[in-house]
């Protein structure tokens, strides 16, 4: 019999039209449409008491188990240690990393919550597939309940190097309960080089056998690279019908025959966007023959906005749109059209197809899908051009996109002139060599070959004898 695939994320986002998901969303979503199973998380709901027992939805084959959170164990859990510790220090801002100890017991707390109501709906045969940095401690919490059916962890985010990881007081912790897991994914090379130096620092009883596999104790964890995809297909017949669409026919309109430079990212400081608007600005002034001529629409939803940095930057931002505009609008035109608002993802679809540059620039990513999107959207006969951070995941698979630092407002700028002024010819090939790319490493591929080295993993004894040694362990 087939195992049936159990995703766990913090966050469990039913599908709706309403909003573009993330790329996280888009993973699991795709995984278990293809594979059928259970997303199990939070559903978005908190209580001041003890929320009770999960509720389960069935949509298009999928079950969505959602998990209410209380109030107080979420704000600390998830603004306090996820967003101002480990999400600032995995992205190399230590600056911005801010530990308390009370959060730190919250994040345990909630996914010790997590493992308990997971266990009563686990099948013998499950294989479980735990996302992201919210949940690393999971695993333990699992097998200290007595679950020994196998347990893979994918790093949505980057991991950092062990010096930058040192400055988290319980960085030791964090590193044997990702040991904890029978697979270990990550977006890309690096990330894994700088797991394996954490885990030789923080557990000198572990052995790195080779670059899959690390030793400890009578148990083999695998690890390994699984650059995260997209839906090809599906990407390009969106942003067709999209293109018809009442909402990018009146985009497009608007611009009145001026060329669209697009940003489409979440309000975060990582996605360097208070430098992306300063390059644009001095875009504007170096290359004036631009000015009237193009306009940057930059699409940056709210996040976390309970969290302090966030409100920062939103400030930041519209201080810096204005003086942008303020310098160099005329009647007919705005150079920046900044907008903190989501559009449905086949309305922005369409709008990535209209964008002659795409404008994808994080301080640190760990893959960033919308650069893929972008790719995606583009008529293959007219395509636009990508301009790349150097520092996201994406730019080792996407070598033709213009690549640049973000931090280099020169570099970035020049890149936006060289994308505007492409031939046909050169922005033709470059766009052919990183589709055959995304093809090759799409949505489906990276989940296939996550679940299938988690088959192949597991070192625990057999799902069926672990999930009666877990049901007699229950209180």
């Amino acid at each position: 019999m087939t195992s049936r695939l159990v995703c766990v994320s913090n966050r469990v986002s039913l599908p709706r039209k309403a909003s573009a998901p993330g790329g996280l969303a888009v993973g699991v979503l795709s995984a278990l449409k293809h594979m059928g199973g259970m997303w199990f998380g939070w559903g978005g709901e908190l209580s001041d008491e003890d929320p009770g027992e999960p509720t389960i939805q069935v949509r298009d084959g999928v079950t969505y188990a959602l998990l209410n959170l209380r109030r107080d164990l979420f704000e600390r859990y998830y603004n306090g240690f996820a967003n101002e510790a480990l999400w600032p220090l995995f992205h190399y801002m230590p600056t911005r990393f801010c530990y308390r100890h009370e959060d730190h017991d919250a994040y345990q707390e909630v996914n010790r919550e997590f493992a308990r109501k997971l266990l009563p709906l686990l099948k013998p045969d499950d294989l479980i597939w735990v996302h992201d940095y919210h949940l690393i401690p999971l695993a333990s919490r699992l097998r200290e309940l007595g679950v020994r059916t196998p347990i893979g962890f994918f790093l949505h985010i980057p991991f950092p190097y062990i010096e930058t990881l040192r400055v988290l007081p319980t960085y030791v912790e964090l590193v044997r309960d990702m040991m904890a897991y029978d697979l270990v994914g990550f977006q890309v090379q690096g990330d894994l080089r700088s797991f394996q130096a954490s885990v030789e620092r923080c557990l000198p009883e572990a052995r790195i056998e080779n670059a899959e596999t690390i030793r400890i104790g009578q148990r083999t964890v695998g690890t390994g690279v699984f650059p995260i995809g997209v839906d090809v297909e599906a990407i390009q017949a969106s942003a067709q019908r999209a293109w018809g669409s009442a909402s990018v026919r009146r985009m497009v309109a608007s611009l009145v025959g001026r060329k669209l430079i697009i940003g489409v990212d979440r309000l975060d400081y990582s996605k360097g966007l208070v430098e992306r608007f300063a390059a644009y600005e001095q875009f504007l002034e170096v290359f004036p023959e631009n000015r009237n001529h193009v306009t940057y629409l930059q699409i940056a939803p709210l996040s976390r906005k309970d969290v302090q940095s966030y409100a920062e930057i939103r400030h930041s931002l519209e201080q810096a749109a204005g003086r942008t505009n303020g310098r160099f609008a005329d009647t007919d035109w705005t150079p920046i059209r900044y907008l903190n608002r989501n559009f449905p993802h086949e309305t922005l679809m369409g709008f990535l197809r209209a964008a002659h540059v795409g404008l994808v620039t994080p301080l640190r990513d760990g893959m960033n899908l919308v650069a893929k999107e972008y790719l995606a959207a583009q008529d293959p006969n007219d395509p636009g051009v990508l301009v790349l951070s150097t520092m996201a995941g994406a730019a080792h698979e996407l070598s033709s996109a213009l690549l640049v630092n973000p931090y280099d407002s020169r570099a970035v700028v020049h890149a936006i002139q060289t994308a505007l002024t492409m031939p046909l010819e050169e922005r033709r090939e470059r766009h052919a060599a990183m589709l055959e790319t995304l093809r090759k490493n799409d949505i489906r591929s990276w989940a296939q070959r996550f679940v299938t080295r988690l088959r192949e993993t597991s070192t625990w004894r057999s799902p069926r004898e672990s999930l009666v040694s877990a049901v007699r362990a229950r209180p």
